[in-house]
């Protein structure tokens, strides 16, 4: 079966063709980080206008890349939700409307499941069962995965997500958006434990998270200490990346444990972090726990994940029908 999977969540606009949930024919991705860039963060309006520009010229270059015709599509698989509504409503629609047109069936994917299908794109999968943390700019999320089907959340940020805290924390160094990939380069040239910020990791036995407190501790810091050069800044991030990875990395391991794991799997944005994967890897080996993320191009959001869940919705009969609608965040949100 050959799935269409389209994304439109946030701000990328993607495509891909995927051949039996595993195989990516082509997986295109039109970022939009140049609009957003100056507001540092993403504005919605924008990230909407944006998505209906791309949406037809994507598509286009995900049937041409995986050299196929439009009628050798089985299936379309869209975004429903968690994300902006505006930019989810431009790739559902689509999406909907190109599996109406064609009588093919058509799966709304729930975005966070598909980040963890990301892991199933890879060569090397994750055997059931997992832990499974999709951690990105809208979420942090701690799940413990048993099927394809089976994702039982464990835990969740109480506030900022943990891309979200190195998003803003980058807007108050004044170093730029998207605040991930420029945290983790500054904070390559400086030692990690010279500030030593706060690890919120709540009451005991919780697995959720709370990334407010750091962030305001950065912000007092930043002000109090006058930090203005770019060496200041590059100390600073480098140790509050490490607080976040302490957090993420004691959290996720203290799950592996609790449901007797021995396989941790990372997906979402900021599992592009290398420093992050190392240092999870290292602690989690200690552990007898091996650790998964998927390659880059597939961290992010991307379509070829969307397709891959909806092959599984797909074969189930799953589908949605023409009255089914995007939802902006789900009931645990």
């Amino acid at each position: 079966m050959i799935v269409l999977g389209i994304e439109s969540s946030c701000d990328e606009t993607a495509a891909a063709i995927v051949q039996d949930g595993t195989k990516i024919l082509s997986s295109i991705v039109a970022s939009q980080i140049e609009v957003h860039h100056k507001y540092g963060g993403v504005v919605p309006e924008l990230a909407s206008r944006m998505h209906i520009e791309a949406i037809t010229p994507v598509v286009d270059e995900a049937v041409q890349k995986a050299a196929i015709n439009i009628e050798d599509i089985d299936g379309v698989a869209a975004t429903r939700g968690p994300g902006l509504i505006g930019a989810l409503l431009v790739g559902f629609c689509f999406a909907k409307s190109f599996a109406w047109a064609r009588q093919l069936p058509f799966a709304g994917v729930n975005h966070l499941e598909a980040h963890i299908y990301s892991l199933f794109l890879m060569d090397n999968k994750p055997k059931f069962p997992f832990i499974a943390l999709v951690v990105s700019g809208g979420h942090t999320n701690i799940y413990h995965v048993t099927s394809y089907d089976n994702f039982e959340l464990l835990g969740q940020t109480r506030d900022d997500a943990a891309g979200e805290a190195f998003d803003k924390v980058a807007k108050m160094l004044g170093i730029g958006y998207p605040g991930g990939p420029i945290i983790e380069t500054l904070a390559k040239t400086k030692n990690p434990d010279a500030i030593m910020f706060p690890r919120t990791l709540l009451e005991k036995g919780s697995f959720d998270f709370s990334f407010s407190g750091i962030k305001s501790s950065v912000a007092r810091y930043i002000h109090d200490k006058n930090i203005t050069t770019k060496d200041e800044k590059a100390q600073v991030a480098a140790s509050f990346q490490e607080a976040v990875i302490d957090v993420l990395s004691q959290k996720l391991i203290n799950a592996a444990q609790h449901k007797k794991c021995l396989r941790i799997g990372i997906a979402g944005g900021v599992s592009a972090n290398q420093t992050f994967v190392n240092k999870l890897s290292k602690r989690a080996k200690s552990k007898n726990i091996k650790v998964f993320s998927p390659p880059v191009e597939l961290c992010g959001d991307n379509a070829a994940m969307i397709a891959a869940r909806g092959y599984t919705m797909i074969q189930q009969g799953s589908l949605c029908t023409l009255d089914h609608d995007v939802f902006s965040r789900t009931k645990t949100d």
